[in-house]
């Protein structure tokens, strides 16, 4: 090879290590920008980070957790202590009724009934007069797990709610209670008609609550007027 093509490929070698060099300072120089660019870490947020929806899934998932590790300690599973409150509130029902108040599918009401039947915490009993019906309710044990899930929901309760005045409570609990009336009616489920009930039950809203309180004190306590 001439010297004039060993300057030449020398050349060419070092134009390379140049410009690679040059990328690896650009590429550097560029991860550092993607990494402080409001823009990029916008980008990363979830694709539904601004929808009610994922901000309800979120709460839901954290909720169902976090009374799912109290249930385990009485044997039952996150679900299951639904059933056992609404028979405890209820003190008998069907299983259709039981479908509807749960906004649950027959069989699958059926299901969970037929496993907490076998812990014995429910047991079934044929209507009196009319051996077709069949009525659900809580044996003595299922009694005592009601009482402890009561507790447990208690707790969560002001875990979920901390910070909360009472006014955004009852706003929270309105609102939710449209949510679910307006999915229900979506989907052609049942059983959205307790909670319109639920809304009638003389619990005053939010303007009415103010009124009753009556104009706050210098110190920010509402007085009674």
């Amino acid at each position: 090879m001439s010297a004039t093509a060993n300057q030449a490929f020398a050349a060419a070698e070092s134009g390379a290590d140049h410009g690679a060099s040059g990328k690896g300072a650009s590429g550097k120089a560029s991860e550092k920008t993607s990494k402080s660019d409001p823009k990029t870490v916008k980008r990363l947020r979830p694709p539904a980070a601004k929808s009610v929806g994922w901000a309800l899934v979120q709460a839901a998932r954290l909720h169902r957790a976090r009374v799912g590790d109290r249930l385990a300690a009485l044997d039952l599973f996150a679900g299951q202590e639904q059933v056992v409150q609404a028979l405890a509130a209820a003190g008998s029902m069907t299983m259709g009724d039981l479908a509807a108040t749960l906004r649950v599918r027959p069989p699958t009401a059926s299901k969970t009934i037929s496993r907490l039947a076998a812990l014995g915490f429910v047991e079934r009993r044929a209507e009196a007069g009319d051996g077709r019906i069949v009525r659900v309710r809580l044996t003595e044990a299922g009694l005592a797990k009601a009482a402890a899930i009561e507790r447990i929901w208690d707790e969560v309760e002001a875990e979920l709610l901390e910070g909360f005045d009472n006014k955004e409570r009852r706003r929270l609990r309105k609102l939710l209670r449209r949510a679910a009336r307006g999915l229900a009616e979506a989907a052609g489920v049942t059983g959205h008609e307790a909670d319109h009930e639920m809304d009638a039950d003389g619990e005053p809203d939010d303007d009415e609550a103010d009124a009753l309180l009556g104009p706050p004190a210098a110190d920010g306590v509402a007085t009674a007027p």
